[in-house]
């Protein structure tokens, strides 16, 4: 089996998408319509707390809807302003922060990872045996930033016939690191499940150590470099790891379903006390807050090409390298799940691409680009038509039993049918 890298290909694809004209096709009025009534209806009494719904086209906002209530006990009224801990979709900053230094000449994407983290020169994989008596071997390969961004490193995060290696990190306590040395120290220490490069796990673990080397290869702190280069020149002002105590106020409550069927406070820090930090450590595999119109200019400055109200943050090449499929793997080992994306979809850096749309579960332009992060926040950036797509809510699904419906199908659905002409 192997993982081939595309990228000459589909990053002429992305640059292609990045000079399109304008968009052809206009938000319906009975479209817009059939959108808020969803939301409203889905932001019922009986359904989740509340909600903030973004659409831009070409530059412009042309819906930024409110729906619901901030607050568990269903008496603040949401507001368009609200703060909502986004955690996956951190990783498509955590994108653009790797390929400013990448466009700076500081990284390059096929750097091995232990020319910056010495730590990650030798590193073995699991090759038998159990967590307690693991058997070894040296890895066939080195582990490059690439396939940090890519979910490729190999490390042991979980998944069927990987358990035993994946026992083993985790009892290493990731979550409980003091920074992001000591977060990196630790996983260099443990085995990977894989060879580097060979398979496709969707995990933060990559991330958290794709941001201790762009620490190393800035010379800053992560959380100050993402502030400079990329908070700061976007204007971004309500986008960060924590949330100053003087705006802690708008930061939206975060529910779960309960086990008698009603929503409840979601448990963790950031639960009881909104607006702290999500992890110890600065972290963009999961740790932002932020609101639907600072994000709203982030997925501009990419639709831009790199640019926004005339502050150049990434090179257009750099833009195109982003929204562009970096994977294709075949032939899965016998017992093991297809680790790709779903049909239709491929993925590029920070988020899936749209790749083939009829074979897609949800329609969209070949080459769109977008995620998702894991209470309920969801975007989507259209490089044809020129759009955005945010929506953002505050809910944790269980571990199992019932819940309430997720929202993204429906939504996006809806936000397709009320572009078509």
């Amino acid at each position: 089996m192997k993982l081939i890298v595309m990228l000459a290909a589909m990053a002429g694809l992305a640059v292609a998408a990045a000079h399109q004209p304008a968009f052809a096709q206009e938000l319906s009025a009975q479209g817009r319509e059939g959108i808020r009534s969803f939301m409203a209806e889905a932001t019922g009494p009986r359904g989740h707390l509340g909600a903030v719904m973004l659409l831009a086209q070409a530059g412009r906002v042309v819906e930024l809807q409110t729906y619901g209530s901030r607050d568990l006990q269903r008496r603040v009224t949401m507001a368009p302003d609200a703060i909502f801990r986004i955690y996956s979709m951190s990783k498509a900053v955590a994108a653009v922060a790797t390929l400013v230094l990448v466009d700076q000449g500081q990284l390059n994407l096929d750097d091995p990872v232990a020319r910056h983290l010495p730590d990650f020169e030798a590193m073995q994989v699991f090759a038998g045996g159990t967590a307690d008596a693991p058997q070894l071997r040296p890895a066939r390969r080195p582990l490059t930033v690439r396939q940090l961004l890519t979910h490729t490193s190999g490390f042991a995060t979980g998944g069927r016939g990987i358990e035993e290696a994946s026992l083993l990190l985790q009892r290493a306590g990731l979550q409980g690191s003091a920074d992001l040395r000591d977060y990196a120290a630790r996983v260099a220490r443990l085995p990977l499940a894989s060879d580097p490069g060979e398979r496709f796990r969707y995990d933060g673990v990559q991330y958290e150590v794709l941001g201790r080397v762009i620490e190393v290869a800035s010379g800053m702190p992560l959380e100050a470099f993402v502030q400079q280069r990329i908070f700061g020149p976007l204007k971004m002002a309500d986008t960060g790891f924590s949330v100053p105590p003087a705006q802690r106020g708008r930061v939206v409550d975060i529910s779960t379903m309960g086990p008698a069927g009603r929503l409840v406070r979601a448990a963790g820090p950031s639960a009881t006390e909104p607006g702290v930090r999500l992890r110890p450590y600065a972290s963009l595999a999961g740790g932002l807050y932020s609101t639907a119109s600072d994000y709203m200019r982030f997925c501009q400055m990419l639709l831009n090409g790199g640019t926004l109200d005339g502050v150049q943050v990434l090179g257009r090449e750099s833009v195109a390298t982003m929204l562009s499929n970096q994977l294709l793997q075949t032939d899965p080992p016998p017992g093991l799940q297809p680790t790709q994306a779903r049909p239709g979809e491929g993925m590029g850096l920070g988020g899936w691409v749209i790749l083939d749309g009829p074979q897609r579960s949800r329609p969209g332009s070949v080459g769109s680009f977008g995620w998702s992060g894991a209470a309920s926040t969801y975007f989507m950036i259209d490089p044809k038509l020129q759009f955005i797509a945010i929506l953002l809510l505050q809910h944790l699904p269980p571990d199992e039993g019932p819940d309430l419906p997720r929202l993204n199908t429906r939504f996006f659905d809806l936000v397709a049918q009320a572009l078509t002409p």
